[in-house]
């Protein structure tokens, strides 16, 4: 769900209809603006298009790299720091001197403006401030809104923009549960919330593309919840922990999702048991098991039926008619039936989810990719043709990989047609690898 404007522009300073003509208006040119922007934000110099008041020279454009190629050719984690919020820094000027703002990054900007027009700009990277000698329920109401105010930007923006802020609060709000002294009420309800944190963390990284940097957090989600007795934290930790591993340890998959079944037994909401049987059936079309696939989405189906409840958790919002077809698509193609992928991936096109767009672009690229394993080349591009755009705005990294992989596929030469020349142009062009 985006973030409204009345509250965005509330964070900045400005009026509901300044904000909407900065989004679908003209580019926006008010430097004075953008300057106390940067500096709230300590978004550092050399990553603006633009000087700020006490700067003396021009800054010279740069990116920051995630990762950097080590010794021995593998890759090493750069110290971020500061450069954690250039990933939500403006588009950079063109070398004319013009540019224009990126919408789902101003997005990003803003609801790091948000922190800080709280009072909150110990969480943003690049803070000094000095862990608090005691924490009360204040904290965690931080801690929990933080959640929600990420998930909110990660609708809007891709988890790409995201991933190194949920990190760094993580790690600031992590400080301050091993350093600080609280009571027992405000512990439980700390160690609760500092796993929600490190579960969305995880997830976040997941959509990046960096997996490795994610099965520790939901290891440490897993830990606090129990900790704190906290089932329903600890089955979202399992259950995030069951799409982590499903490509590469499957078995170990179907066990997170049965654990997650088994301390839901007894509250779990439909839609909840629906996607830890999505989960399972996934696992097992890995493992090339037709059957214990077919067992578990005669499940899903089933409870989805039931519809949705007043206690269901926000995280399983988007379970619904479409996630189930996404997911039986990706299994027949687990199960090699790209002919069973197609007809389930093309009919979440067919009937989209307004309120998942990422979804919907990610099963439609997965779409593509089975179009090509059954051998239909001028589908296959022609999807990834009309797709293309849409993955340029979500900021996923697993997104953009999968249309990568299609671009490879396509790119072959004994296979060529008109239509996978004209994808493969376009992908080229716009620089999506």
């Amino acid at each position: 769900m985006a973030l409204p404007q009345t509250v965005v522009a509330g964070w900045l300073g400005i009026t509901q209809a300044q904000l909407s003509r900065v989004e679908n208006g003209p580019p926006l040119v008010h430097l004075d603006r953008l300057a106390h922007w940067a500096t709230l934000l300590r978004i550092p110099a050399p990553c603006l298009w633009f000087r700020l008041p006490d700067q003396q020279s021009w800054p010279v454009a740069s990116h920051v790299n995630r990762r950097a190629e080590g010794a021995h050719g593998g890759d090493r984690v750069v110290e971020r720091g500061e450069q954690a919020v250039v990933a939500a820094n403006v588009e950079q000027a063109s070398s004319q001197g013009g540019g224009t703002t990126d919408r789902r990054r101003f997005t990003v900007l803003a609801a790091l403006a948000g922190l800080a027009a709280s009072g909150h700009t110990y969480l943003l990277p690049g803070s000094s401030a000095e862990v608090p000698g005691n924490i009360g329920m204040e904290q965690v109401r931080l801690a929990s809104s933080l959640v929600d105010d990420l998930r909110r930007a990660d609708a809007a923006a891709g988890a790409d923009l995201l991933c190194d802020v949920a990190m760094h609060a993580h790690s600031r709000l992590s400080a301050w549960a091993a350093r600080s002294s609280y009571g027992r009420e405000v512990g439980d309800a700390l160690q609760s919330a500092l796993a929600d944190l490190a579960i969305e963390a995880a997830w976040l990284a997941i959509d990046a593309d960096r997996r490795s940097e994610a099965r520790p957090y939901l290891h440490e989600a897993i830990t606090r919840a129990r900790i704190a007795d906290d089932p329903q934290v600890e089955v979202r930790a399992h259950t995030h922990l069951s799409l982590l591993i499903r490509e590469s340890q499957p078995g170990e998959s179907l066990h997170c999702a049965e654990a997650a079944l088994r301390v839901s037994a007894g509250w779990a909401t439909p839609r909840l048991t629906t996607l830890l049987h999505l989960r399972r059936a996934h696992a097992y079309a890995v493992l090339r098991d037709a059957s214990g696939f077919s067992r578990e989405m005669t499940k899903a189906r089933r409870e989805l039926e039931r519809g949705t409840h007043e206690d269901d958790q926000s995280f399983v919002h988007f379970v619904n008619a479409q996630e189930l077809e996404g997911i039986e698509g990706l299994s027949y193609l687990a199960l090699g039936r790209p002919e069973r992928a197609v007809q389930s991936l093309r009919a979440i096109t067919a009937n989209p989810s307004p309120g998942h767009r990422r979804n919907q672009v990610y099963y439609t690229v997965r779409l593509s990719e089975a179009a090509y394993q059954q051998g239909d080349i001028n589908e296959a591009a022609r999807v990834a043709l009309d797709v293309l755009p849409a993955v340029r705005e979500i900021n996923s990294k697993r997104v953009s990989q999968h249309l990568a992989q299609v671009r490879g596929s396509l790119a072959a030469p004994q296979r060529a047609t008109r239509a996978s020349r004209q994808f493969v142009d376009a992908y080229d062009q716009a620089a999506l690898a």
